[in-house]
């Protein structure tokens, strides 16, 4: 099968692909998703299939015995805020079978995500290409054509170099530089309600204050202590921040949402790097890790970088799931 083999070479090229893959039915899915891992196991490369449960399920029937040399995880848990899926998936499975080229199936976006998720899982598929650059790796990503938005379908033409439409791979001729692309989902947040509650902090003593604003929040809210707790570590990290690094005030703005309790910080702070909170430091960094924690414990982060600083948005889901 000649799916991976990048458009004018000869031989599967060990450079990185990074490919979308249209299918329409649950057979085009599995036969080509199972094409890729059968691939790489006849080559003695660890494969992984980051797929929600369903797809996974129709894989496993499809590969049988072979299942059992593969790695399995559900995206619709560990990807379900798309910032740790570059650090906490696909990274990690790259550092675990360092010097092999690996062979990944990732599906960070299907019908089930809403439009609120959306920039920041598209804005994930284009950094992929800025993570991955260079690394031997290859890494399929499922669209179901059938079910997704069509304006979904031409923003995957955006975000991957390669698209396969069928059983070979073909350059996209939409792609464009992914920081661009990353950038242009880089969208103003919207407003929050007028009467979510509000606290305004400068001073890193009066972080206290404001882990009990946030605390009280989520108990009124309903949120489990497991969740509370999480959310104040998170939050913690990014108003320690706003202390250390900023000028003006940070404004920290509390309501719940569609299920779940939305914190916004918005503070006079400037993010250079695009891939910050998804590239994990060097071992022995003493910073750097602040918004990796966050990107880990929400189940959803937006990030907006506007003219007069940056507004960070987490979701933390009232609901286990």
């Amino acid at each position: 099968m000649s799916m991976l083999r990048h458009p004018g070479t000869s031989g599967t090229a060990e450079v990185f692909q990074h490919i979308a893959l249209l299918y329409r039915d649950d057979d085009e899915y599995v036969t080509a998703c199972a094409a890729v891992v059968e691939k790489a196991l006849a080559r003695g490369d660890p494969a992984l299939v980051a797929v929600p449960r369903r797809g996974a399920d129709l894989i496993r029937e499809r590969l049988g015995p072979k299942s059992a040399a593969v790695a399995f995880k559900d995206m619709s848990v560990a990807g379900r805020n798309p910032g740790r899926i570059i650090p906490g998936v696909l990274l990690a499975f790259a550092a675990a079978h360092a010097g092999h080229r690996v062979w990944i199936i990732g599906e960070s976006i299907w019908s089930g995500r809403s439009g609120v998720e959306y920039p920041a899982c598209a804005a994930h598929d284009a950094l992929i290409n800025v993570a991955f650059a260079g690394r031997r790796a290859a890494i399929l990503c499922p669209y179901d054509v059938s079910r997704l938005d069509p304006a979904v379908i031409a923003d995957a033409h955006r975000t991957h170099p390669l698209v396969q439409d069928g059983t070979d791979a073909r350059a996209s001729p939409a792609y464009t530089d992914p920081l661009e692309t990353a950038a242009a989902f880089d969208l103003p947040l919207p407003q929050p309600p007028c009467d979510a509650a509000t606290c305004v902090f400068a001073e890193v003593g009066e972080l206290p204050l404001v882990r009990a604003f946030l605390a009280g929040q989520a108990a009124s809210a309903g949120l489990g202590a497991r969740r509370t707790t999480e959310l104040l570590i998170a939050v913690n990290e990014l108003a320690t921040n706003t202390t250390e690094h900023t000028l003006g005030p940070g404004r920290l703005t509390v309501w719940a949402e569609s299920g779940s309790l939305v914190c916004q910080l918005d503070d006079t702070g400037r993010i250079a790097d695009p891939l910050a909170g998804r590239m994990p430091p060097p071992y022995n960094a003493t910073h750097g890790r602040g918004l990796l924690v966050v990107n880990e414990l929400a189940d959803l982060v937006r990030v907006h970088r506007h003219a007069s600083g940056t507004g960070f948005r987490l979701h933390f889901d009232l609901v286990t799931r």
